[in-house]
């Protein structure tokens, strides 16, 4: 099972260099979270270290920010992200980020 995740890895890796940038993000989510997470989720912004995902509710908020880590390792074979921030989809944008410092 072992060369099976490392030759999926390899080959994504490959069709994640043929996007064109600005698809790279949710494509690379995508993979990282699974169909059934991606589904529910969006990327709304990746920049400067930073990818913000558009989550349903405080529920998979809190969910998915205890599986950041994972998310980190799987996301940094194919984009630079230091920080994951999950937004519920109602919520207006906190005071840092609607500076434009997020």
């Amino acid at each position: 099972m072992e060369r099976a995740s490392h030759t999926l890895e390899r080959i994504m890796a490959e069709a994640l260099k043929r996007l064109p940038p600005e698809e790279l993000p949710a494509a690379a989510w995508d993979f990282a979270a699974g169909p059934g997470v991606a589904a529910k989720t969006r990327v709304i912004q990746c920049e400067s270290g930073l990818l913000a995902i558009e989550v349903p509710d405080a529920t998979w908020r809190a969910q998915l920010k205890a599986m950041a880590p994972q998310f980190l390792a799987r996301l940094n074979l194919y984009i630079p992200v230091k920080q994951i921030e999950f937004r519920i989809a109602s919520e207006p944008p906190s005071k840092k980020q609607a500076k434009g410092s997020a």
